[in-house]
């Protein structure tokens, strides 16, 4: 499923590259609008969706190359070892509600927005979560500066992660930094609603990320 889900990202992105309008076309119809969703508007503008649905089609879209290919990264890494544990079923499930928890947050944080929020981080946000709760002495691969490329328990490269989110916000740049903070806790709440109390322990050291 971690491998459909990174198939059907890349070939949504196709399709908006090659659309009549570009990708700017796609954002305005299928992007999920704060303003729109928290206001309950009936019917999406521009000849899109409605605007409910939209917290499921903008997490396929992306605003461009480097945008896809870097969530796409986060998913190959951590996405296959949550997966294993859940199974594909209860995997895309959790996937997209965590896109959802994520848009949620967003919205409850700026309902007045019409900017369009789009991209897949929200729900990988939630995968990320799940990963740390259910891996957390894994070793992952990470570059440090003067250093170099050493193994660093997940639960400190997540948690320090989630950290630069929390202090991001408010920082701009177009990105939806209370979606990845929604989609990281739900992440960890769903993975806990889901696998129950018990889980987690004889798969702690089994999962390698890179």
């Amino acid at each position: 499923m971690t491998v459909l889900l990174i198939a059907a990202n890349v070939a949504v992105f196709a399709l908006q590259a090659v659309g009549p309008r570009g990708l700017e076309s796609s954002v305005v119809r299928f992007g999920a609008v704060p303003y729109d969703i928290a206001h309950f508007r009936a019917a999406g503008g521009a000849g899109g969706v409605p605007p409910l649905l939209t917290l499921l089609t903008s997490m396929f879209l992306h605003g461009g190359l480097f945008h896809l290919l870097g969530n796409m990264l986060y998913l190959w890494i951590f996405g296959n070892n949550v997966e294993d544990r859940l199974g594909p079923f209860r995997f895309i499930l959790f996937y997209l509600g965590s896109g959802v928890a994520a848009a949620l947050a967003h919205i409850l944080a700026q309902p007045s927005s019409r900017v369009p929020m789009i991209g897949a981080s929200g729900a990988i946000a939630g995968v990320l979560g799940a990963y740390a709760v259910l891996f957390p002495r894994a070793r992952v691969r990470t570059l440090v500066f003067f250093v170099g490329v050493v193994r660093v328990p997940a639960a400190l490269v997540l948690g320090l992660w989630f950290l630069l989110q929390v202090l991001n916000v408010g920082m701009g740049g177009g990105v939806a930094w209370f979606a990845h903070i929604g989609g990281f806790l739900a992440g960890i709440l769903l993975i806990r609603l889901a696998l129950g109390r018990g889980f987690g322990r004889g798969g702690w050291n089994s999962a390698r990320a890179s």
